[in-house]
């Protein structure tokens, strides 16, 4: 069962979290380019907050609005959309460290085309998106580079939109599946990589059954195309060959 939100504490009023997520807060694009020095004094200007959610709990619905960017610390939460059945269908999964809602927090009043929700207990902080963009009375040097790695974040957002595109205009399962597990590959610069998600996730995430992506996987397998052991994969002779 989804535990409900257990905080959402002030930075400028609960400083004492900051050095445990520091290394995950300088590993996201929004703060690239800040030592921890500057990420401190940028965190009450962009009225960072804290929150913690249970495993299945939804951090934004379809249909609401946004003014926040978030940061994931701990934890894992996957972007999706569903149906009016509650068919999900995956957009994106985000890491530790990735950020997700900036276009909708760009965009003040547009409602959320898509959900949020966790995978596994997670501790999330958000960050006023006006605040990234305008800045603050203060003038802190480090708004630009905030401002930049913002724009920066939306742009890696819509390439990652391409290419899962691209795997969803594939006519059949097993040409969806090749065209991700071949760009996970070159991601991984390695033949032998994990990717963020179960079967149900894989399938959801590229629009495809379950039981016939399995299938898929199996077959592919005996022919000799790839290997598998739950998450982890390894491509080994071309399909063409």
């Amino acid at each position: 069962m989804p535990v409900t939100k257990t905080s959402a504490t002030a930075a400028h009023q609960s400083p004492s979290w900051l050095p445990q997520h520091l290394p995950t807060i300088s590993s996201s694009r929004i703060f690239a380019g800040l030592d921890g020095e500057e990420i401190a004094k940028a965190l009450p200007c962009l009225g960072a907050r804290l929150h913690s959610f249970g495993e299945g709990e939804y951090v934004l619905r379809e249909g609401e609005t946004t003014t926040q960017v978030y940061v994931l610390l701990e934890g894992g939460v996957n972007v999706i959309r569903e149906d009016w059945w509650g068919n999900r269908n995956i957009i994106t999964t985000v890491a530790p460290g990735g950020t997700f809602a900036e276009s909708y927090a760009c965009t003040e009043g547009t409602p959320l085309a898509v959900s949020a929700v966790t995978t596994r207990a997670s501790t999330l902080l958000t960050l006023k998106a006006r605040k990234i963009m305008v800045g603050c009375s203060s003038g802190c040097p480090y708004h630009v580079r905030l401002t930049q790695n913002l724009v920066g974040d939306v742009a890696q957002h819509n390439l990652a939109l391409n290419s899962k595109l691209t795997y969803l205009s594939q006519r059949s399962t097993r040409e969806k599946l090749l065209a991700y597990l071949s760009d996970e590959s070159r991601r991984a610069a390695s033949p032998t990589f994990t990717i963020p998600f179960n079967r149900q996730q894989l399938a959801d995430f590229l629009s495809v059954n379950r039981s016939a992506m399995s299938n898929e996987l199996c077959k592919m397998r005996g022919e000799g195309i790839l290997d598998f052991d739950r998450s982890r994969f390894t491509l080994r002779e071309s399909p063409h060959s």
